[in-house]
């Protein structure tokens, strides 16, 4: 198997190199395309997994004719796999950050909360499947009929998260500007000696945009041209800035305040999002080398490689090699293991031989290495990580893909870790269906069950107190059983 992590490439770019492996799948992007190419944005959306959570004739009883029209053409030009491919991701999995709303588009001036086109994901204990859904925000307490029926955590749009003004990331007809908005065309920046304590050295800052994008972030927002701004530069860490020109027709450049603001008045300044003040991951892994402009997707390979020179590939071919299985010393002499009638055989013993010493394991007795092999395969291959990357990432039919090419159709797994990846998976996407139909609120094993069927309290009431010890079963996940049973757990009646 290929190594996991390669000497001298940093971790964050190690899990972006694996996000673009498995996260948008080939297959997903040429389907969504299909679907978007004749006009079915909802098709499209549905083969990225994008749920619809909003309903175009109750916008348009709504808020006019005129509206509903200008949604339906923001929606006919979505591209749901580019989105997918350009959301916000946490590590060390790369999975999408749960629990957020992104904006896509307002459909209003500043000032009053304008009805806007957003996209959510769910919370993580209802990540199963990294599906989002797509909605129409109109400001707190204002639901369109014919929407979500779950209460999402957080369904105000997220100011460090916000894709309205970059309709590159998710507008197929403007993804083109993709190179000059994330500073392609230029060389690395790095961070000004304007902040009071130094970044980390690899630390992803498109310093050389930011001012051009504080420009459209202040105007956006109804504000001079220039004015201050904030740069979240990390966890509770922010830096405030102001743009500063002779006159609006000169380029502006930013530097820092001649006086502190207030905390509250610093808190209230409008925040440059994350896609304008970090640079593309895409662009890193060119110019590191670790991808090629054909892992790439296709809109985003088409808008960088005119900009990006090619590199030299550090590391060539997938992530994970799952090798070669089917050579076995047995016996002294190389034996086939192979694929018959749909399941993984030893073809170099007679079916008389192998019913005998399957007989003999199941007294006890050891077993020939040829069967050794395949029983490891059955339970734990060495495409297992590969399997788990997509399990992880909501690509099921191609985990499950991997597993049928290695073990065949007819395969019955056996216990072991991957039967527990898979059960897991199955399990989670309960727990998704449950938040979707809004029968629960947190995860059942954190007490989260709510509504009738639960005897709990209604959705959005928050977790339901049992007020005794949870019992582990096939429901919680496998991370907090690995915690909870394993002999290292942390003794619950200490207090931290």
């Amino acid at each position: 198997m290929a190594p996991h992590l390669v000497n001298g490439i940093p971790t964050r770019l190690s899990m972006w190199r694996r996000v673009r492996e498995y996260a948008v799948p080939p297959s997903m992007i040429e389907t969504a395309t299909a679907r978007r190419a004749v006009g079915d944005w909802a098709g499209a959306c549905a083969a990225a997994r994008i749920d619809v959570d909003l309903d175009l004739r109750a916008v348009a009883d709504r808020h006019g004719t005129d509206l509903a029209a200008r949604l339906r053409t923001d929606l006919r030009r979505l591209a749901p796999d580019l989105l997918r491919w350009h959301m916000p991701r946490i590590a060390p999995d790369g999975r999408l950050r749960p629990g957020l709303t992104v904006a896509l588009a307002r459909y209003g001036g500043p000032g009053a909360v304008p009805p806007t086109l957003v996209v959510r994901t769910p919370p993580a204990w209802a990540d199963a499947g990294q599906r989002m859904s797509l909605a129409v925000w109109e400001g707190p307490g204002n639901h369109v009929p014919g929407g979500p029926s779950y209460t999402h955590p957080h369904p105000r749009p997220e100011r460090r998260f916000r894709f309205d003004l970059h309709r590159h990331l998710w507008d197929a007809g403007r993804a083109g500007e993709l190179a000059s908005r994330c500073g392609a065309d230029g060389p690395p920046s790095a961070p000004p000696g304007l902040l009071d304590a130094p970044l980390p050295e690899d630390a992803p800052w498109a310093v050389a945009r930011w001012a051009a994008e504080a420009e459209s972030l202040l105007r956006a927002e109804g504000l001079r041209p220039r004015g201050a701004f904030t740069v979240r530069l990390g966890a509770g860490r922010r830096a405030v800035f102001e743009l500063v020109a002779p006159d609006d027709s000169h380029a502006p450049a930013f530097g820092p305040l001649r006086e502190p603001l207030p905390p509250q008045e610093a808190a209230a300044l409008p925040v440059l999002p994350e896609a304008a003040a970090r640079t593309l991951p895409d662009l890193e892994l060119l110019r590191a080398g670790l991808i090629t402009a054909e892992r790439l997707h296709p809109l985003v390979a088409g808008a960088l490689a005119a900009s990006v020179p090619a590199a030299p590939a550090v590391v060539s071919g997938p992530l994970h090699d799952p090798g070669d299985p089917h050579r076995v010393e047995c016996g002294g002499e190389v034996h086939r293991i192979a694929l018959r009638d749909g399941v993984l055989s030893a073809i170099d013993h007679d079916p008389v031989t192998l019913r005998r010493e399957e007989l003999l394991v199941a007294l006890g007795g050891p077993a020939l290495p040829c069967l050794r092999v395949i029983d490891t395969v059955h339970r734990s291959p060495e495409a297992l990580p590969a399997v788990r990357e997509r399990l992880g990432h909501g690509d099921v039919s191609g985990a499950l893909a991997v597993v049928v090419k290695l073990l065949g159709p007819g395969a019955v797994l056996r216990d072991g870790p991957l039967r527990e990846e898979l059960l897991s998976a199955a399990d989670r996407r309960v727990d998704h269906g449950l938040f979707r139909a809004g029968l629960a609120t947190g995860h059942p094993a954190a007490g989260g069950r709510a509504g009738a069927a639960g005897g709990g309290a209604a959705p959005g009431a928050g977790p339901v107190e049992t007020g005794r010890r949870l019992r582990i079963d096939r429901r919680t996940p496998l991370a907090v059983r690995r915690k909870r049973s394993g002999p290292a757990r942390p003794r619950t009646a200490l207090s931290p």
